[in-house]
Order: C-alpha cells, then structure tokens, then sequence
C-alpha cells in the first residue's frame, strides 16, 4: 500500500515561495504563497506578523508579474496584520505609481519616509511622483491625505509645500467652519499637526501647529511661509504677493509685515517698506527686529 504523501506546512510552502521568486518563477511563487496563507489560517495559529510577511511576499510577487491590482489588495491586508510594515507600504506605493495613483503613491511613500527617512526607494518615489506633477500630471488629492500645496521651480530649485490633509487653500476654505484641529486621522493623529515647508537643498521647516487652529489661521500661515520661500529665492514680487494675501485675512498679521518689508526693500522700494515697518511697530512696539530693520532702511538713501 502506498504511503500517503506528507502534506507541507506553511513555512516549507513559503520557503518554495521564495525560492521561486528568486529564481523569477512568480506565478509559481504566487501558488506557494497562496497555499501557505491557507494552511496557516487553517491551523488557527494567531500569528498575525506571519500572515502579513505571507501577504506581504505574494504582493512582490503580483508586482513582478504586473498585477498591480492584486498586489495593491494583498499589501493592504498585509498591512492591517502588521501595521506600517515597509515592505508593505514599499510594494502597495511601487503598485499605485505604477497604475498613475499618485495620490496613494504618494501617502504610502511618505508614511514610510516618516518610520525611517533615509530609505532612498522611498526618497526616489517621493521625487518621482513630484516630477509627474510638474510637468502636469494631474492627480486628484483629497482630504484625509497627505498632499501637496503649492511647488514652483526656479533656477533647478523645487519648493513644496504639504501638509495633512489638505489640497489647496480652496480645499481648506471648503472645511467645516469649527476647528479644523477637530478633524482626526486614524492612523497619523491629528490632521492638522505639522506644516512642513521644503526649500533649498532639503532644508526643513516644521510649524507645529496646536489642536485649536481655525481654518483662516491656517491659510494665512500657508501664505506667510510661502512668502518666506519667495524671500529665500530672491523672488521678491511673489513674497509681496503671497504676503498680501496672508494681511487681507489677518492685516496684524506681524510676520507677513515684516517679511513683506523685507521684500519691498529687495525691490529698492523703500517707501512701502518703511511703511510696513511703522504698522508692525505699532501692532508690536517693542518688537527689536522691526526697530533694528527700520532703522537700517531709514539710513538708505
């Protein structure tokens, strides 16, 4: 009587998987992976992280085969076993970018860019993603994601903006109008947390903004930071613009003031200089950068 064949436990199943997949055989690893994460959630072992790697190991293989659709649902599952697993949110951003999801691309490369920064696959899609938009790929983002505000390029420097959640300041303007601090992410905490600039080289500003921001707050900071870029690039008609608009919401708005100062004697306009210089110190008398500023533009000739 022949003896009956010994049925293989998930792990010699993923082993095979992975051998397979080393080997590009990818539809006979998607087989493996497959068996595995059956035989395990019949053996009503509880271990959820070696479920997830199953998932996760079987979405590397749907990517490599260019199903992008199945392995966009297996890093998913993969992630609500093991959550912010890398891989994971590596081969599910890698999956959307690949099918022109930028928006969702782009979320999984920042979540893993926020668990470890210096993960270059992560930094390169980030870029990628960016570049797409430049040159005028359109991607819809929406609220409950993290997106872009506003970029530019001059001279091969790049500026974005992002910050949770929000699109662009029409989308902020469409918020309810009580706190917007109210408003919850489930897995980032608050919305509203961080304000992140970028500009030249990398180099970071974070504005931590607390739990009672009000929308009109929040527009007026984008504006005012934005005029902060322009000064840094010596663009000095759009820092006036841009705080121009922060002072229409906000005109004791002390920083755009002073930055829009700062602008206007770039642009040898000293008059309107001097003038924002007087507003502020009246807002803020004893404000010693104003004092020191205005003095030093009253001594221009």
């Amino acid at each position: 009587m022949p003896q009956k064949r010994r049925s293989q436990s998930w792990a010699e199943l993923k082993q095979s998987g992975n051998n397979s997949f080393k080997t590009g055989q990818y539809g006979d690893a998607i087989s493996f992976y497959s068996q595995a994460i059956e035989v395990l959630k019949k053996s009503g072992q509880k271990n959820q992280e070696d479920l997830g790697i199953l998932y996760s190991n079987r979405a590397a293989s749907y990517l490599k085969d260019g199903n992008c659709s199945e392995c966009i649902k297996d890093c998913s599952v993969s992630l609500e076993l093991v959550p912010f697993g890398i891989k994971s949110l590596l081969r599910r951003a890698t999956a959307y970018e690949a099918i022109e999801r930028y928006r969702q691309a782009y979320v999984d490369y920042k979540t893993v860019l926020q668990i470890d920064c210096n993960l270059p696959a992560a930094h390169d899609g980030t870029n990628r993603i960016f570049a797409a938009a430049y040159q005028g790929q359109s991607f819809g983002l929406d609220c409950f994601t993290l997106c872009i505000i506003k970029k530019l390029k001059c001279q091969q420097t790049y500026i974005y903006i992002y910050i949770y959640n929000v699109i662009t300041i029409k989308d902020v303007e469409r918020l309810p109008d009580n706190q917007i601090g109210s408003v919850k992410d489930k897995d980032l905490g608050s919305v509203f947390q961080h304000l992140h600039l970028e500009f030249n080289k990398n180099v970071f500003i974070s504005v931590f903004l607390d739990h009672t921001t009000t929308k009109t707050f929040l527009i007026q900071l984008i504006y005012s930071y934005l005029a902060l870029c322009f000064l840094s690039l010596q663009m000095y008609k759009e820092a006036v613009k841009d705080c121009e608009e922060a002072l229409q919401l906000d005109p004791a708005n002390i920083k755009a003031l002073y930055r829009r100062a700062q602008a206007y004697k770039e642009l040898k306009n000293k008059t309107n200089c001097v003038e924002d210089l007087n507003s502020l110190l009246k807002i803020e008398p004893n404000n010693t950068a104003a004092q020191k500023f205005l003095q030093e533009v009253l001594r221009m000739k």
